[in-house]
């Protein structure tokens, strides 16, 4: 059968997170399958290649007027994907989270009128977890899912709950992540002298330390394990680590603790780690956490969210908030490098089995000549 290419914008936040890397990656992947992808947000995507064959990037400025008591994002939005989606005839407007983009999608649809592109809305967690319960947003969130031609979630835990908060009564479909490791650019020993670091066993969390990341929990583990002496935490920090800083004097564990902010290639740190600690409240996914996984890292996390769907019995999983055994298993790891490389090549080969962007990327094209009633002509 002829292939028929799709044009597909994808609206996703730009910064370090799980949304906006997968998003990136997504596009990237539509892309080097001969798909056109148009992206939007209010600044490039961190991951994003905008040399690659077939990528576009169209930037929103965020619109600030005397008349508004605040700045505006939805609505320049839904302009730019309005002018975009029309002038370029693009077949699928693929929006990461509900608020703000699932609702300019709708609004740049209404724009377009009867040529206007389908939606697909990926949910990754905060619009469910954290903005679903609050009245204020509750109505918008559904009204944006009620009205995409199809919604997907990052895991079997995060559907059921949207589907519990919202009481929705259309399908929601769960398609997880995918990562795909790039090679490091510098070598283990090369930044772990860079890090001040020779035989320690080096512990790597990556978040936007938001608080629902429990970065209280993070050093209280640390500060538990019976062998921290020998312990580093090296923290890739996409925000602000400074309310956190009371904390390492009271723990007695500053010299433990290092702090990079949204350093990149990421890649490079996780080669140089020997093991990878999640303490998260809240966790649709974990993307952190296969991004480890794929490198033969040992994983620690708490047993919430979609994290236990991503890890299996390739990790240490552990109910949550209990730090002693969290800190145990970890200092478990310290004592048995041999231990720390059977767990982690178990979790690799989940991640190479389940999570790559060959397993999961088809499964959003077959959505998308769903929607658009293409997929005999592919």
């Amino acid at each position: 059968m002829e292939f028929r290419p799709i044009k597909i914008g994808i609206t996703c936040f730009p910064l370090i997170g799980g949304s906006g890397i997968l998003a990136t990656a997504l596009g990237m992947e539509l892309a080097a399958r001969h798909h056109e992808v148009h992206f939007f947000s209010y600044a490039k995507p961190v991951r994003l290649d905008v040399s690659a064959p077939r990528i576009y990037f169209h930037e929103v400025a965020v619109g600030e007027h005397s008349v508004f008591p605040c700045p505006d994002y939805t609505l320049p939005l839904a302009v730019k994907m309005a002018d975009i989606g029309g002038s370029e005839n693009l077949d699928v407007f693929h929006v990461h989270y509900a608020v703000p983009h699932s609702t300019a999608a709708f609004l740049a649809a209404q724009m377009i009128g009867k040529s206007a592109p389908k939606i697909v809305t990926t949910l990754h967690g905060t619009d469910t977890t954290l903005l679903g319960p609050n009245p204020q947003y509750r109505p918008a969130i559904a009204h944006a899912l009620m009205h995409s031609d199809a919604v997907t979630a990052v895991s079997q835990s995060l559907r059921q709950k949207t589907l519990d908060v919202f009481r929705l009564s259309r399908p929601v479909e769960v398609i997880p992540n995918f990562f795909t490791p790039s090679r490091p650019t510098r070598s283990r020993e090369e930044i772990r002298r860079e890090l001040g670091i020779s035989d320690e066993f080096l512990v790597l969390h990556m978040s936007n330390l938001r608080p629902t990341k429990r970065i209280d929990l993070l050093l209280r583990v640390i500060a538990a394990t019976e062998q921290r002496e020998n312990v580093r935490l090296l923290i890739l920090a996409g925000g602000r680590f400074e309310p956190y800083e009371p904390l390492l004097d009271e723990l007695s564990i500053r010299q433990n603790v290092i702090v990079r902010m949204a350093v990149e290639p990421v890649e490079n740190y996780i080669n140089a780690a020997d093991a990878g600690l999640s303490t998260s409240e809240v966790e649709s996914f974990g993307l952190s956490i296969l991004e480890m996984m794929f490198f033969g890292k040992p994983v620690l996390a708490f047993a919430i969210g979609g994290v236990p769907e991503v890890i299996g019995d390739a990790g240490s999983l552990h109910q949550f908030g209990d730090i002693t055994s969290m800190a145990a298993a970890l200092g478990q790891l310290v004592q048995s490098p041999a231990a720390a490389r059977s767990l982690g090549a178990r979790g690799e080969s989940r991640a190479k089995s389940e999570f790559t962007a060959a397993n999961v990327v088809p499964s959003y094209e077959r959505i998308y000549r769903r929607m658009l009633d293409i997929e005999h002509k592919i």
